[in-house]
């Protein structure tokens, strides 16, 4: 009887199977200017408008903007570049200017689509990042694989993975790729997660060590800060600018400061946030 069952269930498999579309193919990684990974199936998929602003839009973040630009160019050129971390408060602009420099270098070099390409991977797809690797390191073109958000919390173990392909595994890092992460944590990892292997370590030194040391295998370390009153109105006047929405200088300054306020924070993204409600208001389109 638990044979005949066994043999009906795996017919009905290879029925579900058969009758299942199949798993679109991997886009060409030459033809895009970025992509998202998918771990199942382990493809990319092209994405044909990147989600965006313009680096000069970037307010509030030279150092942080001119520190990465350089790393990127460099990386393009196909010289020496470290992979990057940027950690900080949230909305802060960390992942725009990722996006932006990549855009920015690919107009310099010759985009778009461009000699160098952005591939996003998504946190919890870190454990195929081999794959990944495996499927661009012999081509031509240069890659930025960028993970936004990125940190491990609890048991998680995929940060050994990571570890291993930034510095440490046996083929390394290929030299046509760099990474790129962003968290709000400066080692990715909670202080209570990192202070209980301190506690619970038969060497706690040594426990800790391993945990803090993903963060040590990027070059780059750049912390982001919630902006104070005078850069939050240079974003604003920045986009409103930019769009042409056609506001004085200060009614935006009244009516942001009242924004930031019902939002407890001045950042990067409250700052877009609020342009999109004026230029919703005034009927403006932010294209």
């Amino acid at each position: 009887m638990d044979q005949d069952l066994k043999a009906t269930l795996s017919r009905i498999a290879e029925a579900l199977d058969r009758l299942a579309p199949p798993a679109p193919p991997s886009a060409d990684i030459n033809g895009a200017e970025a992509y998202v990974w998918h771990a199942a199936g382990h493809r990319l998929e092209a994405v044909t408008k990147v989600n965006r602003v313009d680096l000069a839009l970037l307010q509030g973040i030279d150092r942080q903007k001119e520190t990465l630009l350089e790393n990127t160019r460099r990386f393009a050129k196909g010289l020496p570049a470290n992979n990057a971390l940027l950690w900080g408060a949230r909305g802060a602009g960390k992942s725009s200017i990722v996006k932006a420099a990549h855009a920015q270098v690919n107009r310099e070099v010759g985009g778009p689509p461009g000699p160098l390409a952005l591939v996003e991977i998504h946190r919890e797809d870190i454990p195929s990042l081999p794959a990944l690797l495996g499927k661009v390191r012999e081509t031509k073109r240069r890659f930025i694989v960028f993970c936004d958000d990125l940190s491990f919390d609890g048991q998680d173990a995929a940060y050994k993975s990571l570890k291993a392909v930034l510095d440490g595994g046996i083929e390394g890092r290929p030299e046509n790729v760099v990474f790129y992460a962003t968290s709000n944590r400066r080692h990715l990892m909670p202080r209570d997660m990192i202070e209980n292997e301190r506690s619970t370590a038969i060497n706690p030194s040594e426990a800790v060590e391993e945990k803090v040391s993903l963060s040590d295998r990027f070059g780059l370390w750049l912390g982001f800060h919630n902006a104070d009153q005078d850069t939050f109105f240079a974003m604003i006047e920045a986009y409103a600018k930019h769009y042409k929405l056609g506001i004085s200088d200060e009614e935006l300054r009244k009516r942001a400061v009242e924004w930031s306020i019902t939002r407890g924070s001045r950042s990067g993204r409250v700052a877009w946030q609020f342009v999109q409600e004026i230029a919703g208001e005034l009927g403006k389109r932010l294209d």
